[in-house]
């Protein structure tokens, strides 16, 4: 887990932040709403199921199905098997099922898959799973045999062997090392897939964990090292020391061969706040060590660790993001529009700074301005440069930035491939190579090396075999028109026939639509490894939604659909789902859509607002009651993005898209798709009880629904390639289902 802080603050909600989720592929102004808070036309068939408010942080008085929060409850857990057995029995009945698993297990275990790896000096550093090493080993080779034919890599922990010692359920989280020497390591594992996880200190001369070394037990917490002897640590330390939200709220320095409960405290936040975190930036002057207090998920202040051991608070805009240091100066990526002595820099630009900060319009170094057609989505320093990741209309770019005389900035465009999805994968403060993965839907991605120093196109060392014949098929862009008038784009993938509309008289093509819309975070094209053969070629079409609330256009498109806007996210995903089904490619008993983490609140959202539009609902590892989200794990996070459902304001505004309380049973007239939910037991981010209760209320209130909750995978709902593959195969035989099969209701 990666703390929501001043790094780029990760997404907390998100399994997987692309179309890559699909079907288990690897990893604005608007018109005045009625009084409902909704469009009219959005309450077609949903008046909401009726709760006794109360005031008291518990959201309502009269749910009956709250034990099923109780994550491992005996009563909770007879419920959760019963429903995965009887759903896994159903969809494993079908004579598609055991073809459609061994497949995506075929393809998500085949050796020739690339091996994405990270950087670190000149070696690679690579994770990898397989139907050997079903847990996975951790390796490495030098970066100059990296893509080359028969080139070895070095097994540096087997995961498979250490699960076994043990008798634990390790899945792996991270390794992090430590620049220059990279020789000793921070090794994160997860029991079962929890964002909660283990810290050892692991030699990489020897290949062994440390006798006596920096070794933490399970928690939600955060390292870094300050240099070989001293770490920075947040975790539990007692009363005072966690947030609300279940993350640390003190930073500490914690010296080698002492006791951990005599790490000295050095910062402390409130447990009212998201979070405290500790981070490092390596530079060639040295690294610069920083505490940043996350007082909400989308607000940072941050203080740099002086040499002496005190903090000196940082002068960014509190919804700034510290990025990296170069030439001893801070990179710093704007979230907000900053105004300074008559300048004014749009948001989502990047910026160089003095250490300390800004005090004045002299201080500030425009690296490169942001704008809705340069959405800058991430900044990198490698070999003296940084390297833009760009989205010009959802389309990536690789911009070189270098410095000039006089503190002016060059830029240099990278020449990359079209209508893909780019993104730095390995890269080294020092080194001015970087290696740059790149994908879209059709074709199958490689890895590129970049010289930052150079100005030839980058050069590809390893590339994919295709899963599935692409021929006949294509990618477009198109746009639909939003309830305020907002154009939205998506992507549509299927065949020359089914984009054109052909078979609009038989109800055009069963269509899967994709979305999510929240926390910045950007849909670009993935390669549809298990999905372009299975649904691709059997005539489906694809499509993913870039609705607002995602960051595709910069952090003003994110904004304009958060708090008291969300119903924007639903509308722009509606609002596409009517496009396709105007254009003639599909029809809503051929529609189907999904989405996971917030993307699960989505399309649980315009399920009770339009079920009329749908015939089949992949919910993932969901937020749906959105009255208790901010009471359950780390939902309190979270309202940054969507408010706080104790204030009555935000509750109010809650209620009229909160799936949970939205329900019609179907005797009072709601007629909704079968949906279904899958989640995780071991999820300790997103609470499986929003899936649970969801879907028990549905059941109660005489709606069929399909129910499967893997015991362990945490967040990404599976912790191994084989639990992929069958959560893969329940997928798509849902789909054929529902949206191919001549028996679709």
């Amino acid at each position: 887990m990666h703390f929501p802080g001043a790094v780029g603050r990760l997404n907390a909600l998100s399994a997987a932040n692309t179309a890559a989720m699909v079907l288990g592929l690897v990893v604005t102004a608007s018109p005045a709403h009625a009084a409902t808070g909704l469009p009219m036309t959005h309450l077609k068939g949903s008046a909401a199921v009726s709760a006794n408010m109360d005031s008291a942080t518990t959201g309502y008085t009269d749910d009956p199905f709250l034990w099923l929060e109780e994550v491992e409850g005996e009563r909770a857990l007879d419920w959760v098997k019963t429903q995965s057995d009887g759903t896994l029995g159903k969809l494993s009945a079908d004579a598609r099922f055991a073809t459609l698993e061994r497949n995506a297990r075929q393809i998500l275990e085949a050796s020739d898959r690339i091996p994405i790896a990270t950087l670190g000096g000149d070696m690679v550093y690579n994770y990898w799973q397989d139907a050997t090493n079903v847990r996975g080993v951790w390796r490495r080779m030098p970066l100059a045999n990296y893509g080359r034919a028969g080139a070895a890599w070095e097994t540096l922990l087997d995961l498979d062997a250490l699960a076994r010692a043990e008798n634990e359920n390790w899945v792996w989280q991270s390794a992090v090392c430590l620049a220059p020497d990279y020789q000793r390591c921070l090794i994160r594992l997860s029991r079962g897939g929890k964002d909660a996880a283990v810290v050892r200190e692991f030699d990489l001369t020897t290949r062994s964990f440390v006798a006596n070394g920096f070794n933490l037990p399970e928690a939600k917490q955060n390292t870094t090292w300050i240099d070989r002897d001293r770490l920075m640590i947040g975790r539990d330390f007692g009363e005072g020391t966690m947030t609300s939200s279940g993350y640390p709220a003190t930073a500490r320095i914690w010296r080698r061969g002492t006791d951990v409960s005599t790490a000295v405290e050095v910062f402390r936040g409130a447990v009212t706040d998201v979070s405290v975190s500790t981070l490092r930036l390596d530079s060639v002057q040295g690294p610069v060590l920083a505490v940043c207090r996350n007082r909400t998920f989308w607000t940072t202040e941050c203080h740099v660790l002086t040499n002496g051991g005190s903090l000196v608070p940082v002068r960014i805009p509190d919804t700034a993001e510290l990025r990296a240091v170069l030439d001893g100066r801070l990179i710093v990526r704007l979230q907000a529009e900053l105004r300074i002595d008559e300048v004014v820099i749009p948001a989502g630009s990047v910026i160089s700074t003095p250490m300390m900060g800004v005090t004045a319009a002299s201080d500030v170094e425009v690296v490169a301005r942001a704008s809705r057609e340069f959405a800058i989505q991430g900044a990198r320093v490698t070999g003296g440069k940084i390297l833009l990741d760009v989205l010009t209309n959802v389309q990536s770019r690789l911009v070189v930035a270098e410095r000039v005389a006089g503190g002016s900035w060059t830029l240099r465009d990278v020449p990359v491939p079209p209508l893909g999805a780019g993104t730095i994968v390995g890269a080294d403060y020092e080194n001015s190579q970087v290696l740059w993965y790149f994908q879209s839907f059709i074709v199958p991605p490689a890895i590129f090396a970049v010289d930052v120093a150079g100005a030839g196109a980058p050069r590809m060392l390893i590339s994919q075999p295709a899963r599935f014949d692409a021929t006949g098929l294509k990618a477009e862009q198109r746009f639909a028109t939003s309830a305020d008038g907002t154009r939205i784009p998506y992507f549509i993938v299927g065949t020359e026939r089914a984009l054109a509309a052909s078979n609009k008289d038989s109800g055009g093509a069963a269509t899967l639509l994709y979305g999510y819309g929240g926390f910045r975070i950007s849909l670009q094209p993935a390669y549809l490894a298990t999905l372009g053969g299975p649904w691709l070629r059997s005539g489906g079409v694809y499509v993913v939604a870039n609705i607002r609330g995602g960051g595709e256009f910069g952090p003003d498109w994110h904004a304009a659909a958060t708090l008291h806007k969300k119903q924007r996210s639903y509308d722009d995903f509606i609002a596409v789902a009517e496009d396709l089904i105007e254009r003639g490619i599909t029809s809503p008993k051929r529609l189907g859509i999904q989405g996971g983490s917030n993307g699960g609140l989505l399309v649980g959202a315009v399920t009770m607002q339009r079920p009329d539009l749908f015939n089949a609902v992949l919910c993932q590892v969901p937020l749906l009651d959105m009255l208790r989200y901010h009471l359950l794990l780390a939902g309190a996070s979270w309202m940054g993005e969507y408010g706080n459902p104790d204030n009555a304001d935000d509750r109010n505004y809650i209620l009229t898209y909160s799936p949970y309380q939205r329900i019609v049973a179907r005797s009072g007239g709601g007629h909704y798709p079968p949906v279904f939910f899958y989640t995780s037991t071991k999820d300790d981010r997103v609470h499986p009880g929003h899936a649970r209760k969801m879907a028990a209320r549905m059941a109660a209130s005489g709606h069929d629904i399909y129910y499967y909750e893997n015991m362990e995978g945490g967040h990404g709902g599976s912790a191994n390639l084989a639990q992929r593959a069958r959560k893969a195969a329940m997928e798509m035989v849902y789909l054929y289902q529902r949206l191919m099969d001549g028996s679709a209701q």
